[in-house]
């Protein structure tokens, strides 16, 4: 262990936060991909809840997507969601500022208006159909020294689709969402980033065609990172329920997509894990694959699922796994660790129990499963603000 974070054990034992047993000290988790849902959806998820989900879960920082309401695409707009960041939140909460006005891809932001006080710019949710507008955004981007970071679909490749475009959806009457819709995406932006010069950045990868893309022009100096998600590692679409439990944007791919992604995470092709915790009301998720909206919860999951399949079973190292789920994202995104760190008793098991979490939305795949890895405090800023009853 680091004889820093070793010595906070013995800080923390003196006084009186933590008692026996083998504990590990974690830098805070940083998670650049989530949805606090508010302003607008507060019903499935507000800054207070997601932000002590996310405690919960080790984080001290998380970055905030802007599908909100109102899109935060001027000053005025994204102020309304800082206001609630500084009321409630319990960690640090970084939202991005939209690319485009209102999300429509029509349109640019005010980019310079909002650039000091956003993370970065992104759409996420929609893929900027026009190349010509992603170039713009890019070119604005790498003006103002911001990283783009793209959700990546094209709208024409989706035919209807709501599961990925495989196995599964063959074998029960369901709509596919091809590969293609991804990585043809992907490679515009590379060929654009190249162009501008702009950091660009790909949200939540889940295909094989987009880690040999990414691979491929970082080998030719693109200035490009990305993230995956721990269900796109662990699952494939083997997996699926008819239920909305699986039901997610990209969806669980193949097999052989998802050994892709773990290769792209052993070469470092793959930078970061990101959760896209997407919380929504329980009806919105009872009404199967077809009609559940897209997402699943992810804050509270996303360290123990790790460490339980991939550190335990030797694919990667603890370490590997702090540089995925706190480094990297920090590094990347220039978000500080500020001395935030979390507190795991990692030989302890536990079952995953929706009912249980803090965050408002209850829909993992996840649920049921037993995990190694159980946070019993997370400090921020000083403050204690997650400790386990």
């Amino acid at each position: 262990m680091n004889p820093a974070l070793h010595e906070k054990l013995k800080e923390l034992s003196a006084a009186g936060l933590i008692s026996g047993g083998e504990y590990t000290v974690i830098p805070g988790l940083c998670d650049v991909h989530v949805h606090f849902r508010e302003p607008g959806f507060s019903y499935k998820e507000t800054i207070r809840s997601g932000s002590m989900a996310a405690a919960a879960g080790g984080y001290t920082d998380v970055m905030t997507m802007p599908n909100l309401s109102p899109v935060p695409d001027s000053v005025e707009n994204l102020e309304a969601e800082l206001g609630i960041i500084r009321r409630d939140a319990v960690i640090g909460v970084h939202p991005y500022g939209a690319i485009t006005v209102g999300e429509k891809g029509e349109c640019l932001s005010d980019m310079a208006g909002m650039s000091p006080n956003v993370a970065a710019f992104s759409d996420d949710g929609r893929g900027v159909q026009s190349a010509e507008m992603m170039e713009a955004a890019m070119t604005e981007a790498k003006r103002l020294g911001k990283i783009i970071a793209a959700h990546c679909e094209v709208n024409s490749l989706l035919d209807g689709g709501y599961i990925h475009k495989g196995g599964y959806a063959a074998a029960h009457g369901h709509r596919g969402i091809s590969s293609e819709s991804e990585w043809r995406q992907i490679e515009r932006d590379i060929s654009l980033s190249k162009k501008t010069g702009c950091p660009y950045h790909v949200c939540h990868i889940s295909t094989a065609e987009s880690v040999a893309l990414i691979r491929a022009a970082k080998r030719d100096g693109v200035d490009i990172t990305c993230e995956t998600g721990p269900h796109y590692l662990i699952l494939d679409d083997s997996c699926l329920k008819e239920d909305g439990r699986y039901k997610m944007n990209p969806p669980l791919r193949s097999k052989r997509d998802r050994e892709a992604l773990i290769e792209g995470l052993l070469d470092g092709t793959v930078d970061m894990i990101a959760t896209d915790h997407a919380p929504h009301s329980a009806e919105e998720k009872s009404r199967g694959l077809e009609k559940s909206a897209f997402g699943i919860v992810g804050l509270e999951t996303a360290f123990p699922l790790m460490y339980t399949h991939f550190v335990r079973t030797g694919i990667i190292t603890l370490e590997r796994l702090v540089e995925l789920m706190s480094d990297n994202p920090r590094r990347r995104f220039n978000i500080p660790l500020g001395g935030g760190y979390s507190v795991w008793s990692l030989g302890e098991e536990y079952t995953v129990d929706p009912s249980e979490f803090l965050s408002k939305g209850r829909a993992t795949p996840f649920a049921g499963e037993r995990l190694f890895g159980i946070n019993l405090l997370t400090v921020c800023g000083g403050e204690v603000v997650y400790r386990k009853d």
